[in-house]
């Protein structure tokens, strides 16, 4: 387990990390997700040892490494720029850590290390005869071969093209979980967050904005930074009915539905609406009323920019076999999922 409590980190007069507090429990991958420059990189740096806090407590597996040095936190860090040596081939890029701490057996571990990332045919070829995703999973061998209690990531997918990056960010979790490893792993790409955690910790401005589940962070954002950048998100304002136990009736323009209030006071209020969520019909049927301005097809579904009584809205439709073109007049209609208060 990684704990951080009340963690700060200052360059001067620039805050980079101000405050934090966190834990990553055993066996799970957390993701640092936010913005460059909001402090997630610089928290990853922290965990391994790269960077000392200026104020707070770390600890690994229940103990204090707040100023312990690199060397002695047991952790492994994979880089963006994978950072082989160019000069030796796969597997002594992959035995060079144990090599070097006088281990017999470095190369027998290397090799199973690679066999485990699916590379044991490939340990006497030079980094620059490899692909872009075969590097990347010699660097996660060579951090694996330390055999570490956390493995981090700091951006590992970030060169990789749209399609492989799916695929080794699969290769990724699937290994985690296969070998029960604790993980912090940065990233700016909400997709990939979404896809590979069990815990997402969202960061704005050095501070924490929100901790949870991908599911809860998307469909419970605590407030407007959130709710926009887990995902696409129309933030809209409508007006909140009376209570009726956990529930609440919201007007929204002229749709009518009932949500979940979370505490929030009854009066004018500010919802997130996901962009699935909307429901378009061409012609003048139930609903809001509303013209589109823009229409993409992006192969897998339909993008559109739709004008509305409630402002403009961005609609995901996953329905490519009747395209609406621009200025098709529409009727608005909410599914029943992805509609939610936003707080602030």
């Amino acid at each position: 387990m990684v704990e951080f409590k009340n963690v700060s980190k200052r360059y001067g007069g620039v805050t980079a990390v101000d405050d934090i507090s966190f834990r990553i429990d055993d066996g799970t991958l957390t993701t640092l997700l936010g913005p460059s420059g909001c402090g997630k990189t610089t928290t990853l740096r922290l965990i391994a040892g790269l960077e000392m806090v200026s104020a707070g407590t770390i600890t690994i597996g229940g103990r204090d490494v707040t100023s312990a040095p690199a060397s002695e936190r047991d952790v492994s860090m994979v880089f963006q720029s994978y950072a082989l040596f160019p000069h030796m081939n796969v597997l002594e890029n992959v035995a060079y850590g144990p090599s070097v701490s006088g281990d017999k057996a470095a190369k027998e571990k290397a090799h199973d290390k690679l066999r485990m990332v699916g590379l044991d045919q490939f340990g006497s070829r030079m980094p620059s005869e490899l692909s872009g995703g075969q590097q990347q999973r010699v660097a996660v061998a060579r951090a694996l071969v330390l055999e570490p209690q956390v493995l981090l990531f700091d951006e590992p997918l970030s060169n990789l093209d749209a399609k492989l990056r799916r695929r080794v960010r699969e290769e990724i979790r699937e290994l985690q979980q296969s070998l029960g490893l604790t993980v912090a792993y940065v990233t700016h790409d909400q997709q990939e967050a979404l896809a590979v955690s069990d815990q997402i910790i969202v960061m704005s401005n050095a501070r924490i904005a929100q901790i949870g589940a991908p599911r809860e962070l998307y469909e419970a954002p605590r407030d407007r930074f959130v709710a926009d950048f887990i995902g696409d998100a129309n933030l809209v304002e409508a007006e909140l009915g009376a209570h009726r136990g956990a529930r609440a009736p919201l007007r929204l323009g002229g749709l009518e539905l009932e949500l979940e209030h979370r505490g929030a006071v009854p009066g004018a209020v500010r919802v997130a609406i996901r962009p699935e969520s909307i429901v378009l019909a061409s012609g003048n049927g139930a609903g809001l009323r509303g013209t589109i301005r823009k229409s993409a097809y992006l192969g897998t579904h339909m993008e559109y920019t739709v004008e509305s009584p409630i402002g403009s809205l961005f609609v995901v439709e996953r329905d490519v076999s009747r395209p609406m073109p621009a200025g098709t007049e529409v009727s608005i209609t909410l599914a029943d999922h992805g509609v939610a208060l936003v707080p602030g």
